[in-house]
């Protein structure tokens, strides 16, 4: 066995050397690459500036040339003038003299000398073309190899859950302006603490975060935790991982009992469509006028209570007759919880609630006092009614896509939402002497079921707001 783990040893050391010729080859690479990239900047930058240096004394020198050449005229025209005004003042010829010192005065005044400028037109400074390279010959200098980023720290003060998003803060121990982006992994679970060396779920990555916090939407907590964890990322090398943390994400999480539905009832994960051939009861068969209404109830016995872990249950023990209804897995016994469904607005008939184990397999919802549901009928005409006890409300609002189930079971409250707008559609008031299950029926139609929500905060503080307040539903609960 020492032997093995020799072997194994000599292997792994193998492999790093070979990860490190590898590595070092990798960043000397990059290191040429990049020096080649600053060679190219500085090249380019003298080019342009010796450009600069060219095309600034091209242009002087043609502007001094052109007075040089000028003055050069000037003098030649100067001396021609001069020796033709000493040829005069030498003639003997007095009769021809006055015409002689009027012609050289009129050649004098206009000769280029008198109208040259004696200052030049360009000067031989060049000193505004000069640089000075000290501050970035400092810079050059001071070039090393970035160091690695400092690892983050989670606070757990500062990250939020709720409403179905997640909020993650960190800090650094110090400033780092080479910090460029920040990574963060995160992954659900069950187990508190640490994240385990064999977990269920694997790590999610979202890279490219700029500030120092992040808030992840659109989840569903179908776990206990989510563990989550941070490094920062410069131009160059990712730090270390911050030590992971794991935030609570209470929701209710529940499956559909298939042992439970209606042979009708074609129930898969949390959908469930209605199905008109998977009646095998003969005797139901026959009765059409019954089938056509799903609105009798003959009678109930007792239904056991539903179980975490789906399993099949005895026949006995299904919704049967004209009680098209599935139950959850999973009571509630204490606390607030919450679901969301989706229905088909074209069924003939759905319902969505809650009931008591001791709902019978023959009862329709809210057709007994064990079961309290909001009622939608399209049979003959439409109507939205909230049910219990064989007593009925009808409903004066817009028929939803979605419906929000609210449950305070210490506090006897069940309420009903427009899933999309939040907008209270019905409260009952009672006190639950048992443990509930959420239960659904549909006939014609179709629904699936949204589970490991949150108690939205606007359902929150909207129940805060009314629990001082009367239910004006008293005769339903």
């Amino acid at each position: 066995m020492k032997n093995e783990e020799i072997s194994n040893f000599v292997c792994t050391l193998k492999q790093s050397l070979d990860n490190l010729e590898a590595n070092s080859n990798r960043v000397q690479e990059d290191l040429e690459s990049e020096f080649t990239s600053l060679h190219s900047v500085l090249d380019e930058m003298k080019e342009n500036m010796v450009t600069r240096i060219k095309q600034e004394r091209a242009s002087r020198t043609y502007e001094l040339q052109s007075q040089l050449s000028a003055c050069s005229k000037a003098l030649e025209s100067s001396e021609e003038l001069l020796e033709l005004a000493n040829q005069t003042l030498c003639s003997s010829e007095t009769d021809g003299f006055t015409q002689a010192a009027k012609d050289i005065k009129d050649s004098v005044t206009m000769a280029p000398a008198f109208r040259l400028s004696l200052k030049a037109k360009a000067s031989d400074n060049m000193s505004h073309l000069m640089v000075d390279f000290s501050q970035e010959r400092e810079m050059l200098q001071a070039l090393k190899f970035l160091p690695v980023p400092a690892t983050p720290e989670i606070q757990v003060s500062e990250s939020q859950v709720c409403d179905n998003t997640v909020t993650v803060a960190w800090t650094l121990p110090e400033p780092d302006s080479k910090i460029d982006h920040y990574i963060l992994e995160h992954r659900r679970t069950n187990h508190e603490g640490p994240p385990r060396i064999r977990e269920d779920y694997p790590w999610m990555v979202v890279e490219g975060i700029k500030e120092m916090e992040h808030t992840l939407t659109g989840l569903r907590f179908d776990t206990r935790y989510m563990t989550f964890r941070v490094r920062a990322c410069n131009k160059a090398v990712a730090g270390e991982f911050s030590e992971p943390v794991t935030l609570e994400t209470h929701a209710f999480t529940f499956k559909l009992d298939s042992g439970s539905a209606h042979q009708n009832l074609k129930v898969e994960d949390l959908s469930v469509e209605w199905d008109s051939s998977g009646g095998k009861i003969q005797d139901i068969r026959k009765e059409k006028n019954r089938t056509n209404s799903p609105m009798h109830s003959p009678a109930r016995s007792a239904l056991m209570s539903p179980k975490r872990a789906p399993t099949a249950r005895p026949g006995r023990d299904r919704f049967t007759a004209e009680s098209y209804t599935v139950l959850a897995d999973t009571m509630i016994d204490a606390g607030q919880q919450y679901w969301e469904v989706k229905f088909d607005k074209e069924s003939k008939a759905f319902a969505v609630g809650v009931a008591l184990r001791s709902l019978g397999r023959f009862d329709q919802l809210g057709k007994s006092g064990a079961s309290w549901c909001i009622h939608l009928n399209n049979w003959l005409q439409q109507s939205l009614t909230a049910k219990h006890n064989n007593k009925a409300r009808t409903l004066d609002c817009p028929i939803p896509n979605s419906i929000g189930v609210y449950v305070n079971y210490d506090e006897g409250t069940l309420s009903f939402y427009n899933a999309k707008t939040k907008q209270l559609m019905h409260t009952f008031k009672t006190k639950f002497q048992q443990p509930v299950i959420p239960a659904f029926m549909v006939w014609n139609g179709s629904f699936s079921v949204v589970t490991g929500l949150q108690v939205p905060s606007v359902v929150q503080s909207g129940q805060r707001k009314n629990s001082n307040t009367s239910s004006s539903n008293a005769s339903l609960t």
